[in-house]
């Protein structure tokens, strides 16, 4: 088989267009299931020994501003940093499945344990490592809008 990659600017960030010959349509299925699977992979800083290190995405717990940069806590409880500023990590990841929940977190939300409403119009989220955060007010339409669990 062979594959052609085309740029197309009038395309959504995220979209992927696959045109095959109508003889492979049978094949579509395992396609589309090998483009979802496929890992993101970003390069974090080990905070032990300030290395560049690549990872999975998909394992990434947490991630909080710290100075200039960013804490990444992955579910294993390993600590990284990231080398951009929290407003700018939703660009980096460009996932769905990382959600903003207050001016100072973003999580995964496929680590989220339960949550709860609590006081003050928030939500309290408890992830599967057993952390707790907490959904701002104005970031709740959000979370309600994306969560899907």
């Amino acid at each position: 088989m062979e594959i052609i990659f085309e740029e197309d600017i009038e395309m959504d960030r995220g979209t992927t267009k696959v045109t095959t010959h109508p003889a492979e349509k049978e094949h579509w299925a395992n396609i589309e299931v090998a483009i979802q699977t496929s890992e993101k992979r970003i390069m974090v800083i080990n905070a032990k020994n300030d290395r560049n290190v690549s990872i999975v995405s998909s394992s990434i717990a947490v991630i909080e501003p710290e100075g200039r940069m960013c804490s990444v806590r992955v579910i294993t409880g390993e600590m990284f940093h990231l080398n951009t500023r929290l407003k700018f990590v939703e660009e980096v990841l460009n996932s769905p499945q990382f959600i903003k929940i207050n001016n100072q977190t973003i999580i995964n939300t496929s680590y989220i344990k339960e949550f709860s409403a609590t006081d003050n119009a928030r939500i309290k989220v408890i992830l599967t490592n057993g952390s707790c955060y907490f959904v701002s007010r104005y970031y709740i339409k959000n979370f309600r809008r994306n969560y899907h669990g």
